[in-house]
């Protein structure tokens, strides 16, 4: 049994090794002051920090309402909250229209041939190089991060869409050709089936580059969310704030990520052998 045990945690535990190995030496070089600590707080500074950035600003007031409301008007809570909607909702823009033009481009060749030479022109621009027209087009606020967000998850999402519908094993094609199927069966039961793990690896790298784009957005155009915090951090020297914040996008990317993949093994238990 304790074999057992110690055989499921082996794998967290290994990967555990590396960030508790560099988080002791990084606490160990601050205690003995190697580092200043103005440049580089220690790890147990930015977790003290990171605690407040969490908890309420104000003391509770049962005459201000619930205290639920009041657990969670922190200021940490309030810009997760907002990074993430405007990640979720550029992604969604992105990611739909991205998948939408991947399918077509995939399938048609005169679709392909149309748009390729734009997409390609398009593509190594980075997100990031929009923003001045992001904020000349929608001015400031939620408007132009989303638009911003849109375009970093837009590519990736595309991209991988058309190089899955395109390198579908043509033996499969041909089969489901020889059996009848129609136009619209051989879409919907082979070629987007067979397309789905690269779809899923474009929405990966898409989220990612969402996140990136967002803290930039928001260090810009936005008056909300974690990286509107940390540029805040930056102006008054907050550094262990700043790490805080980093700490949380960090933390934000992991799990979602974590979420992403369980989905992934979940929906494509047929393409990876997996039984259960």
């Amino acid at each position: 049994m304790q074999q057992t045990v110690f055989s499921r945690l082996r794998p967290l535990l290994s990967s555990l090794a590396v960030p508790i190995a560099i988080l002791l030496f990084w606490q160990a070089s601050s205690s003995l002051g190697w580092i200043n600590p103005q440049i580089l707080p220690s790890p147990l500074a930015v977790l003290q920090k990171w605690l407040a950035y969490w908890q309420p600003l104000e003391a509770y007031d049962p005459a201000a309402g619930g205290y639920l409301a009041w657990l969670l008007s922190g200021e940490l809570i309030h810009d997760v909250a907002a990074s993430l909607w405007r990640v979720v909702l550029g992604f969604a823009l992105g990611g739909g229209l991205g998948l939408l033009l991947g399918l077509f481009m995939g399938v048609s060749d005169p679709v392909y041939r149309a748009f390729n030479p734009l997409i390609q022109f398009l593509r190594p621009i980075p997100p990031i190089a929009w923003t001045p027209l992001s904020i000349l087009w929608f001015g400031l606020g939620n408007p132009p991060a989303v638009f911003l967000i849109t375009i970093g998850a837009f590519f990736p999402i595309l991209m991988n869409t058309i190089s899955g519908v395109r390198n579908v094993d043509g033996i499969y094609i041909r089969a489901a050709r020889n059996l009848g199927a129609s136009r619209a069966t051989l879409f919907r039961r082979v070629i987007l089936p067979a397309a789905t793990p690269f779809i899923f690896t474009g929405a990966r790298v898409g989220m990612g580059t969402a996140f990136i784009v967002v803290i930039v957005a928001e260090m810009i155009a936005v008056n909300s969310g974690v990286g509107y915090r940390i540029m805040e951090a930056r102006e008054y020297f907050w550094t262990d704030k700043v790490i805080a914040g980093m700490v949380t996008i960090g933390i934000l990317g992991l799990l979602i990520d974590v979420l992403m993949q369980g989905l992934n093994n979940r929906l494509l238990k047929w393409h990876r052998g997996i039984d259960q």
